[in-house]
């Protein structure tokens, strides 16, 4: 099925590794060309453009903290000026840092607010411009459940992530007018190659026993979801949270 994606332009923030970096290859495979946002993985996310490049699509790694506002305005930018526009903006990026709450510390919180809410808010601050000027948009940011139901040693950045739904759910109703769609995707436990092996041996069982679907997620589980939502055929879909969870959370 041909998604409407050839020649548009994605800016996927955290796509040198894992979820990030299956999102980046899932549309660079529908045609789409691909900015891979890194912060500290700079080797990951150029092999994610040489992978992208030697399957004969279009990539550029562009360094950036999100959390943020400078880098974030420059490397937008700098997209718009080697691509010529930007069609999709996907808030990958995020930090967790599983603590008590009341053993965690304003240091903690800041960390994770300053990527998981305020990097969402600067990325999509710096994009909009670009995407109402063109009539036509997509932001798409990725959450975790605990945004949604709440979870053991994950305030913060249960709060944070709750915040950009928030503003998803916002942008879609400012930004529709410009053909602009804003859409948070959920997220339940995604096993990737920087997981924890140890807790996941451990706790394997007892963990899946909370997924009606009996296993942990993985990246492919993410992506086409993603695309999807990137796509010609998401169009009147605007403002809403979909669930990639395995059943998890079916609020």
């Amino acid at each position: 099925m041909d998604m409407g994606l050839r020649g548009k332009v994605a800016l996927v923030t955290g796509s040198g590794r894992d979820v990030g970096r299956e999102i980046a290859l899932g549309l660079a495979a529908e045609g789409a060309i691909v900015a891979v946002n890194y912060n500290s993985s700079a080797t990951e996310a150029e092999a994610v453009v040489k992978q992208i490049q030697d399957a004969g699509g279009k990539a550029k790694a562009y360094r950036a903290n999100v959390g943020a506002y400078a880098d974030v305005k420059k490397m937008v930018d700098d997209v718009v000026a080697d691509f010529g526009r930007l069609d999709i903006l996907v808030n990958n990026a995020g930090v967790v840092i599983n603590e008590r709450f009341v053993n965690s510390t304003p240091e903690q919180w800041t960390k994770q607010i300053d990527v998981d809410l305020y990097g969402t808010i600067h990325t999509s601050h710096a994009a909009a411009p670009h995407m109402i000027k063109q009539n036509g948009g997509r932001i798409i940011t990725l959450v975790g459940d605990s945004s949604r139901i709440g979870e053991n040693g994950l305030a913060i950045a249960a709060a944070a992530r709750a915040g950009g739904i928030a503003l998803m759910k916002s942008l879609a109703k400012e930004l529709g007018r410009a053909n602009i769609t804003a859409n948070s995707i959920s997220l339940g436990l995604i096993e990737t190659a920087h997981s924890d092996p140890e807790f996941l041996a451990a706790n394997r069982e007892k963990i899946v026993r909370n997924y009606p679907l009996r296993r942990i997620g993985t990246p492919g589980d993410v992506a086409p979801v993603v695309t999807f939502l990137a796509s010609e055929g998401a169009g009147w879909v605007t403002g809403q949270v979909l669930s990639v969870n395995g059943g998890f959370c079916m609020v």
